[in-house]
């Protein structure tokens, strides 16, 4: 497993943006498919977007797909999530997770390793 820590969340207006990042302890970060994954209060976890070992491969949530971009920097063993457009119904935990596989999946059972998240607030 490696460890992961997220930061950049915050309180947004609407139509604001907001760039997450994640950080990984791990020198073989590249091993790793990364995912972001979001729960509001209430709801439960669900998928927002992921990308392959290389970060040549991404798939992304219908709900954030072209307001959202996933990319990764492997030498920096940290990946990123800017988003745009942000809406009321973005606020949420926003999570990182890795699974040693090399595509990007949507199903959070594959992933083993998870961060603490962090909090993304889109004001009205």
């Amino acid at each position: 497993q490696v460890q992961l820590v997220e930061s950049g969340g915050g309180l947004v207006q609407a139509g604001g943006s907001l760039r997450l990042s994640c950080a990984a302890s791990e020198r073989t970060f590249s091993a790793y498919a990364m995912g972001w994954f979001r729960q509001a209060p209430g709801k439960e976890r669900e998928f927002v977007a992921a990308i392959s070992r290389s970060g040549t491969i991404d798939r992304y949530a219908d709900s954030v797909k072209g307001r959202f971009t996933i990319s990764r920097e492997n030498a920096k063993n940290t990946m990123y999530l800017q988003m745009n457009s942000l809406k009321p119904e973005d606020t949420a935990v926003y999570y990182c997770a890795a699974h040693p596989g090399f595509l990007p999946s949507d199903s959070d059972v594959f992933y083993d390793s998870w961060g603490r998240g962090t909090q993304v607030t889109v004001s009205s």
